[in-house]
């Protein structure tokens, strides 16, 4: 009994570790990827560095954002940290 008691509380603490570490991880990178797919052009956008920007055009993998007058700059997609809603 004591070994299945044991078994019980490595099973227990899988799955208490999974609600609290693995799961809402893997949401989190779900929503980000979703979020990067989704990006148009016109979008306010700050990257993972922290510089704001405005998408001028978009490819395969790389972003070109417009962050002054004249002056673009090309970054990878998932370079890309959140959308600003201005």
């Amino acid at each position: 009994m004591e070994q299945y008691s044991g078994l019980i509380m490595i099973l227990i603490m899988f799955v208490a570790m999974w609600f609290i570490l693995i799961r809402p991880a893997k949401k989190r990178q779900q929503e980000t990827q979703s979020m990067q797919s989704n990006l148009q052009r016109g979008d306010k956008v700050i990257t993972i560095g922290g510089l704001h920007g405005e998408i001028d055009s978009i490819e395969d993998t790389t972003i070109t954002l417009k962050i002054a007058d004249n002056v673009r700059v090309k970054f990878d997609r998932q370079a890309i940290g959140r959308i600003v809603n201005n």
